[in-house]
């Protein structure tokens, strides 16, 4: 044991960690959170969801074999507390649920792991949408939230690909063959591990093998299948990228390539100038409450064209249409504009290259040859103090929820393909929803239904 002295030279007592004692301590987990936790709002708020979809394709059921699933509602729980954290990783998820007393609380001694939690987050996107659609549709049945007026706007967060595994066509049909190849490979390998193993077994060998096991096998061929697929897709991509790029160039212009890690991803620019794989992350928000009643991921690199769509999914969900529609200038387009316009829903946007047509000396707000009924309508309006003042709370709003999702991490995708980033957008939506609602005070008005 050392002894340790003060500036006068004595010998000091201090109280030392006594980590063999024992101690019986008769706590719950329920007592040992603290009641204003955030994790026993959010158990309150998705026991107040209606999660009927979660529970669709549980195999378990009463008087039936196996092991009894994990609750939904735990693993939706979980999901949404470490989303609102800025945690993307289902192994350190899982780490949490078994040192970290408010994931803890959550799974209430229900065992988790990386694999359970990384296939719950990706497996139920239409669940999450009919989550967030009840949410919204409930705080609109009691008007707290209008659609009334709804900015969207566009993020382009980074895929999980880097640029060099972006091929053209030669390089991408190489690879396939490579990858059909390797996959023929290991099936007649493994055809004939089996085949010497029941001659092994015919013979009452020891049955030991210096070879793989028969799972290592078996993982093997589903990685290189797997590969071989993503291959197959790039090559696909690749095909329609290139029409598309000699439709818009006339057949000039560099070969086009294509991912062989993510073969959905595309080369945008990005907000810092630099150029990446990487998704578009669309959302749409109310002005006022800033809620997102619009979620969508497209991989085209621009935002032209993608007003219609968002619009389109918010009447379908909600049975209504924004009535005005905030965007900003890289959303303008004519067709887009038109098609809004013819039903009922005013756009607030800057006009294309008005600029430009100043400095020309022209007016902004003249008709032009392409313009429809409806975009000399638009263009008009927008120059009116009034559509100004409107269209000035655009970035307050679209914005807002677009920090909120990089304050919480979401600056690469973990996972790979439209589909399963968009339900990463979902997941980030949600949370930022429940947010909100929170800080509106509107939770007791979800209880109650």
């Amino acid at each position: 044991m050392t002894t340790h002295k003060n500036t006068e030279g004595l010998a000091v007592r201090v109280k030392g960690p006594q980590r063999r004692q024992m101690a019986m301590r008769t706590q719950s987990l329920d007592q040992l959170l603290p009641h204003d936790h955030q994790a026993r709002v959010l158990w309150q708020y998705v026991e107040s969801l209606d999660l009927s979809a979660f529970y669709e394709g549980i195999q378990a059921v009463d008087g039936g074999r196996g092991r009894d699933a994990v609750d939904p509602r735990i693993l939706l729980c979980l999901w949404l507390l470490a989303t609102l954290e800025g945690i993307s990783s289902a192994r350190q998820l899982d780490r949490l649920c078994q040192r970290d007393l408010p994931y803890q609380w959550i799974c209430g001694e229900v065992g988790v792991n990386h694999d359970l939690l990384n296939t719950f987050r990706s497996a139920h996107p239409e669940a999450l949408d009919r989550v967030m659609i009840d949410t919204i549709g409930t705080l609109l049945a009691q008007n707290l939230v209008s659609l009334q007026r709804v900015a969207q706007d566009g993020m382009r967060v980074r895929a999980s690909a880097g640029k060099s595994s972006f091929r053209r066509k030669d390089t991408l049909e190489k690879h396939l063959a490579e990858a059909r190849a390797q996959v023929e490979a290991l099936q007649q390998q493994g055809e004939s591990d089996q085949g010497e193993s029941d001659q092994g077994e015919s013979d009452q060998g020891d049955g030991s093998t210096d070879g793989p096991s028969p799972r290592q096998h078996s993982a093997r061929q589903r990685a290189a299948h797997q590969r071989q697929q993503r291959i197959e897709q790039a090559l696909a991509a690749r095909d329609q990228l290139q029409q598309q790029r000699e439709r818009r160039k006339k057949g000039s212009g560099a070969e086009a390539r294509a991912s062989t890690t993510d073969p959905e991803a595309r080369v945008m620019k990005m907000a810092d100038g630099g150029y990446r794989p990487a998704y578009n992350v669309q959302f749409a928000t109310t002005t006022g409450t800033q809620l997102i009643v619009g979620v969508d991921v497209t991989n085209q690199g621009s935002d032209a064209g993608l007003l219609s769509p968002m619009v389109e999914q918010i009447a379908a969900n909600f049975g209504e249409r924004p009535r005005e529609y905030l965007a900003d200038g890289g959303f303008n387009s004519r067709d887009d504009i038109t098609q809004l316009e013819q039903h009922q829903t005013h756009v607030f946007a800057p006009l294309k290259e008005e600029e430009k047509l100043l400095s020309q000396g022209k007016d902004p707000s003249a008709r032009q040859k392409a313009d429809s009924d409806e975009y000399f309508a638009f263009r008009q309006r927008m120059q009116t103090d009034a559509a100004k003042a409107v269209y000035r709370q655009r970035s307050a709003t679209a914005e807002f929820p677009n920090a909120g999702c990089r304050n919480r991490g979401l600056t690469q995708f973990r996972v790979r393909g439209l589909a399963k980033t968009r339900t990463t957008a979902l997941w980030q939506a949600l949370a930022h929803n429940f947010q909100m609602i929170r800080h509106h005070d509107w939770l007791p008005a979800l209880f109650a239904t």
